[in-house]
C-alpha cells in the first residue's frame, strides 16, 4: 500500500497550477508520493519523477504500480544537474521540487547546472517551483 500524503506535500501539490494533459517534471521525488498525487491531478497528462538515489526509485517504483501502469508515471534514477531528456521526448509543462539540495541555493555550481537542465526540459512557458514558499515559490529561468 502506498504511503499517505503528509499535510506539507498535499499543500505543496494542492498549489502547484496543475491542468489536464500537462507534463510535469518532479526533481528529487523520494518515494514517489507527491508524484503519484500529481499524477492523479493532470488526468491524460504525464509525471516523469526523477531522484539521484537508487533506493528512492525502488521505493517509488514499488509503490506506484498501478500509476506505472497507466502509462502517465515514470521514474528514473537520475541527479537534476546531469539529467538529459530522451530523444523526441515532449518538454515539460511544469517542473518542481521539494527539499532538493541541488536547488536550495548552498551549491552554486551544481544549481547553476541544475538550471541549464530545467531550461532544456521546460517548455518556453514552463514553470518551476520549489518548497521555499509558503508552501510554494516559483523560480524565473533567465531567458524565459
Amino acid at each position: 500500500m502506498a504511503p499517505r500524503i503528509s499535510n506539507r506535500i498535499a499543500s505543496f501539490v494542492d498549489a502547484l497550477p496543475l491542468a489536464p494533459g500537462h507534463r510535469v517534471l518532479e526533481i528529487g521525488c523520494g518515494p514517489g508520493v507527491a508524484a503519484r498525487a500529481v499524477s492523479r491531478r493532470v488526468g491524460n497528462g504525464f509525471v516523469l519523477a526523477i531522484d539521484r538515489s537508487a533506493k528512492a526509485i525502488d521505493s517509488a517504483v514499488a509503490g506506484s504500480r498501478a500509476e506505472i501502469a497507466t502509462g502517465r508515471l515514470r521514474f528514473l534514477q537520475a541527479a537534476i544537474e546531469d539529467f538529459e531528456m530522451l530523444p523526441g521526448e515532449e518538454p515539460f509543462d511544469i517542473a518542481f521540487a521539494m527539499r532538493v539540495g541541488a536547488l536550495d541555493g548552498r551549491h552554486q555550481d551544481i544549481e547553476r547546472r541544475a538550471l541549464e537542465r530545467l531550461r532544456a526540459a521546460l517548455k518556453p512557458s514552463g514553470q518551476l517551483f520549489i518548497d521555499t514558499g509558503h508552501p510554494l515559490r516559483e523560480v524565473r529561468l533567465r531567458g524565459r
